[in-house]
């Protein structure tokens, strides 16, 4: 049911542009009321609360994968190649814990902190936390950690916690779809909410005024029970299955293709929660997956399963762009 709804709501926003108009009044009244909850926090009605460090929020304005996640990867490891000592808040979308905010390890479980805090934790051997109260997660960071900055991964929309810079990343193929707000398109704030962020990343494709290109780079994969890593280049001899439960499904697909892998594709919503049975075909075919689905099949797949971790490379010039302005804010 959950993958139908997905589906539907996708073609509404990127391909049927007539049902999005019939919405369009429901579209409206979300726009509105978005812009009245900003003013609210500019006005100081509702209120804004600061840390003692720098904060950097990463967000999107519209619903599903941009290709947020291996920005932050990528932004976290920048910080800490030039000294500082970065942690990494965030919702824990999907994640089942019953006490937040929540610290996350290399051990911790997807299931109980969501798949993208465990990938966070992974790859950045950053303090993580979890929790949908933003300051909370914070305050609790750097409560147990010496960490002096700190990077809000979704954070664009949560208001509550102050921040020194904001960055929204940009699907360059889908962009902003049909441009109408939920239930209507896939915005969940309007397009002009752009004009006040500090950094414009496009994840692929052609770049616009004031946007920063980052091109996503996979060039091998690793066996979920082995650990063996081969060159996607490897698959190509063979038939393989692809499964992905990410925003943007056909980005991941799309990568494979690239490098000449064929492929029967198999998608899933944004951070499905995979069972044994939703990834067994039947067959001997090799089965690769975005890294992000691989750390909830982990625990049930075998040497006939594959993720193909991606790195985020951006454009010559931004890492020092980034880095002046926080500096910047931090001497400001």
């Amino acid at each position: 049911m959950k993958k139908t709804l997905a589906r539907w709501a996708q073609d509404i926003w990127y391909k049927d542009q007539f049902i999005g108009v019939w919405l369009c009044p429901l579209g409206f009244l979300f726009c509105d009321l978005v812009r009245f909850r900003s003013f609210l926090y500019r006005l100081g009605v509702l209120k804004k609360q600061s840390v003692p460090v720098p904060v950097i929020v990463v967000g999107n304005i519209t619903v599903g994968g941009t290709g947020k996640t291996p920005f932050v990867i990528w932004l976290a490891l920048l910080l800490k190649e030039a000294g500082y000592k970065p942690g990494i808040i965030s919702r824990g979308y999907g994640g089942l814990s019953e006490s937040w905010p929540q610290r996350v390890d290399q051990n911790s479980i997807a299931e109980q902190v969501g798949d993208e805090a465990l990938l966070l934790a992974k790859q950045t051997a950053c303090p993580v936390v979890v929790g949908p109260v933003r300051v909370d997660a914070a305050n609790l960071l750097l409560a147990q950690t010496d960490c002096n900055v700190i990077v809000s991964d979704d954070g664009l929309q949560h208001y509550a916690l102050a921040r020194d810079i904001e960055i929204a990343v940009i699907d360059g193929e889908r962009r902003f779809g049909n441009g109408y707000c939920l239930p209507a398109g896939p915005l969940r704030e309007p397009i002009d909410r752009l004009q006040g962020v500090d950094f414009r990343i496009v994840n692929g494709e052609e770049t616009e005024d004031n946007e920063h290109c980052m091109q996503l780079i996979g060039d091998s994969a690793i066996n979920l029970a082995t650990g063996q890593q081969k060159s996607l280049k490897d698959f190509r001899a063979v038939e393989c299955h692809a499964l992905a439960g990410i925003g943007n499904p056909e980005r991941f697909f799309n990568l494979l293709a690239s490098v000449g892998v064929s492929c029967t594709t198999t998608s899933f919503p944004d951070h499905y929660k995979f069972e044994r049975r939703d990834i067994e075909f039947n067959d001997d075919k090799p089965v690769l997956m975005t890294e992000k689905d691989a750390v909830k099949c982990a625990a049930f797949a075998d040497a006939q399963y594959w993720y193909v971790p991606v790195k985020a490379v951006l454009e010559q010039g931004f890492s020092e762009q980034l880095l002046n302005l926080l500096k910047a804010k931090n001497n400001g």
